[in-house]
């Protein structure tokens, strides 16, 4: 792996570096992270949205696409005021190495519990990708997309850049990543299938929390929904989306009158609290169940399986 940067250390000024063309199409977030380890996600942020991080000169968001040969201008940062944030509990470590379903040279498969963020950030200090990195020191480890901290599944972790790199240009492209996913939905949907084809928008309520909401402004997102049983007049669903918005599934299950059962954010209270009761839902009912791509221009398939939660599987059995 190509590195430009040999020290870490907060120099006395800024420095320079050059996009090699390993990282070329890499976030700035995500590079930045790579050249300043063991700085937190928030700091990024912060250092990028006051412009200390410049990109061929000029200001850039944490989300843009670095290029091959781009130079970014990083500020001197002195990751000791940051804290030690140490390593994360064995217990949860223990958990999420238990947790791994798939792995081979260039990929791992995690089936992440609900409650565990893909990242750190946002007062939390250690999620997936940096538990896991903890597990495997040495490794390079790269998150190859995220999971919604409720929603449980499939989590895939490149161990390759050549690998991260193809499979993040599958995620983009149409039809390049098969996703499905298993939901419980509050009510009895009235077809056995149905395509959700809404636009969403990311808005910002107050104190920063993003909440989605169909909007015409907002990027094109289809999902499509088919009944796999009716229990206990909910409507247990398969779920497959064609493209990968921020709370897709969450927000078009709201959007056709049936939200996702425990679904604290974009759900129906009543519906929640009844089904807490009854069947012992103390969860967002979505799981990230299956994942199908092929790797090497098509002549390496994947087809990665993660099994339901035993609490999901329990909620499905009270419903009878």
């Amino acid at each position: 792996m190509t590195h430009s940067v040999t020290s870490t250390a907060a120099p006395a000024g800024a420095r320079t570096v050059r996009v090699p063309d390993d990282r070329d199409g890499q976030r700035l977030d995500n590079f930045l992270l790579g050249q300043l380890k063991g700085a937190p996600r928030s700091l990024i942020y912060k250092l990028v949205r006051s412009g200390q991080v410049r990109v061929n000169g000029g200001r850039a968001k944490a989300e843009r696409k670095l290029e091959a040969g781009d130079e970014v201008r990083i500020p001197p940062v002195r990751l000791g005021e940051t804290g030690d944030k140490g390593t994360p509990p064995k217990g949860f470590m223990d958990a999420l190495d238990a947790a791994i379903v798939f792995e081979d040279a260039r990929l791992l498969a995690l089936n992440k519990p609900s409650g565990v963020a893909s990242h750190g950030g946002s007062g939390i200090s250690f999620g997936a990708i940096e538990t896991l990195r903890a597990l495997r020191p040495g490794h390079t480890l790269e998150l190859v997309h995220r999971l919604d901290r409720d929603t449980s599944g499939l989590l895939i972790v490149a161990k390759k850049r050549s690998a991260l790199t193809e499979l993040q240009a599958l995620m983009r492209e149409e039809g390049g990543i098969n996703k499905r996913y298993l939901a419980l939905l509050t009510g009895r949907m009235p077809d056995g299938v149905m395509s959700v084809d809404a636009p969403l928008h990311i808005g910002l309520r107050q104190g920063g929390e993003r909440h989605v909401q169909v909007n015409a402004a907002g990027k094109p997102s289809l999902s499509h929904f088919k009944v796999l049983e009716r229990r206990g007049g909910q409507s247990y669903c398969e779920v497959r989306i064609e493209t990968g918005r921020t709370h897709q599934i969450r927000v078009h299950a709201q959007h056709i009158g049936h939200p996702i059962a425990g679904d604290d954010k974009y759900g129906d209270a009543e519906a929640n609290k009844r089904l807490r009761e009854q069947a012992g839902l103390k969860r967002l009912f979505l799981h990230a169940s299956t994942l199908e791509f092929a790797l090497d221009g098509g002549k390496a398939p994947y087809l990665l399986n993660a099994p339901l939660a035993t609490e999901l599987v329990d909620v499905l059995d009270r419903l009878g």
